[in-house]
């Protein structure tokens, strides 16, 4: 069973509502059906709002770009005044807890106009590839239940690719949006570094590796997020370029000629051959769209290091969480591999941490050499292997083995959350199994305005707006 705005995008939708064809609570309404037949096979959706969704739509909504619109927020990092924050902890959702106020994103989403209608499933702490907690359970991937949405923004993935609402928050460490939006079939924009705001809790939240924005099913609606919640907030500590005009003037504008580089495998291992030729195909069919297209190399070369800020940001969360609740959360309390960041992480000197942002600082500029010397973009798999069964990376699995095989399918991704380049990705293939494969396009930092419009000129190309999973509202 289906309504008539479940295949529908959020710039649709509000359109309707423009229009007054529409009112914000038919909007909603219908999200709230949506999710109540779909999330059992899901378990995406793990906070309903429903009665706060109805009586905000009922009420004076902001006149913003998508007001009226139904909207999921992930469970991590950006908390929502009087609502459960739990970020995927045993801990916290026994103890019930709730944020007492919105951060300044969550603000941002709210002045737009949308309509917060659930929050959604993440794994603990948000430190995984996939989303299978100890204290929600496993989120099911929409286009096969038995395999993983990806993580950490796993929930609002499925969520948005089953048609639950139209668009969802994410935020991304490692691959967190755009993991999720190549295994789901979705648009997964990771923004620059410091392009929107972590207040007022951090000015940086896991050293630089946190990037907030949402997952969509169109470009159109990436770019219109962005221009909502794109810009720094008083006292943050630094902001990326402000770009030459709105990000969604970007969506259909001319671009060819660029100098694109095309990989397929890292030093760190290969790829799939499913996921290299996905990547293949989309620089060939750059290459058909006027763009001058080469074979190229991961930059950088070798490893690079976002262990420590993993480590500290676990053992300081666990510490911030103790100061919260005024009792002690320690690494026992948690999911073991986190219990064994923890204990790194308190166990690391302050110049051995700053030894290894060095490190990794001298590791970025060199990663980012080929877009000063000419490179526009280059494209590489998402991830280097479709969606896996749920239970590969499960918090059961060893630490060291679970550690090992989060970092391999993260070895296209978080190299650009070190570096702060925009990165996204779309869903361009599909697997022999009828899994998404998402295709990564990298820009020079400060460079969405580039990303969007390329990615807008392959969504007319090879469009996947027509593209359901089984599971649908």
């Amino acid at each position: 069973m289906t309504d008539s705005f479940s295949t529908l995008d959020a710039t649709a939708q509000a359109s309707l509502v423009r229009q007054g064809e529409v009112k914000p609570q038919e909007l909603v309404e219908a999200a709230i059906g949506r999710i109540e037949r779909c999330n059992p096979d899901l378990n995406a959706v793990i906070h309903p709002l429903f009665d706060k969704a109805r009586a905000c739509a009922a009420g004076e909504l902001p006149d913003g770009p998508f007001r009226g619109v139904p909207f999921l927020v992930k469970d991590a990092v950006c908390h929502t005044e009087g609502d459960p924050y739990h970020a995927g902890m045993v801990a916290l959702k026994e103890r019930g807890f709730v944020a007492k106020s919105d951060t300044e994103l969550a603000r941002r989403f709210r002045a737009a106009g949308f309509v917060f209608v659930g929050k959604t499933n993440t794994p603990e702490l948000a430190m995984s590839v996939t989303t299978e907690p100890r204290a929600y359970g496993p989120t099911h991937n929409p286009w096969n239940l038995d395999h993983s949405p990806g993580g950490s923004s796993g929930g609002s993935a499925a969520a948005v690719a089953a048609g639950l609402a139209p668009v969802g928050h994410a935020n991304d460490m490692g691959g967190s949006i755009r993991i999720p939006a190549s295994f789901c079939g979705l648009v997964g924009l990771k923004p620059s570094r410091a392009r929107g705001t972590l207040a007022p809790d951090f000015g940086e939240y896991w050293g630089p590796l946190t990037h907030e924005h949402v997952v969509t099913r169109s470009v159109r609606d990436s770019a219109a997020v962005l221009d909502a919640i794109a810009g720094p907030a008083c006292g943050d500590p630094y902001t990326a370029p402000p770009p030459p005009r709105p990000f969604s003037e970007e969506v259909g504008a001319p671009v060819q000629g660029l100098r694109v580089g095309v990989v397929t495998g890292t030093a760190l291992g290969p790829a799939d051959p499913q996921c290299a030729a996905a990547a293949s195909d989309a620089g060939r069919l750059l290459a058909e769209l006027g763009h001058d297209v080469d074979a190229a190399e991961m930059p950088g070369g070798g490893s690079f290091e976002l262990g420590p800020w993993i480590a500290a940001g676990v053992a300081r969360d666990l510490e911030r969480w103790s100061e919260v609740l005024g009792e002690p959360i320690g690494p026992e309390d948690v999911e073991p591999l986190n219990g064994v960041m923890a204990e790194i992480g308190r166990g690391m000197t302050a110049s051995a941490y700053l030894a290894s942002e060095e490190r990794a600082w001298a590791w970025a500029r060199e990663a980012q050499k080929p877009w000063a010397q000419g490179l526009d973009l280059l494209v590489t798999p998402t991830s280097p292997a479709p969606p896996p069964r749920l239970g590969v990376m499960a918090p059961e699995v060893p630490p060291n083995e679970l550690f090992e095989r989060l970092g391999r399918y993260t070895i296209f991704t978080s190299p650009f959350n070190v570096t702060g380049q925009p990165a996204i990705s779309l869903p361009l293939a599909w697997s022999e199994e009828g899994l998404p494969i998402g295709v990564q396009l990298v820009a020079a930092y400060g460079r969405e305005d580039l990303l969007l419009r390329v990615a807008a000129q392959l969504e007319v190309a090879r469009p996947w707006a027509d593209r359901r999973p089984p599971t649908h509202a």
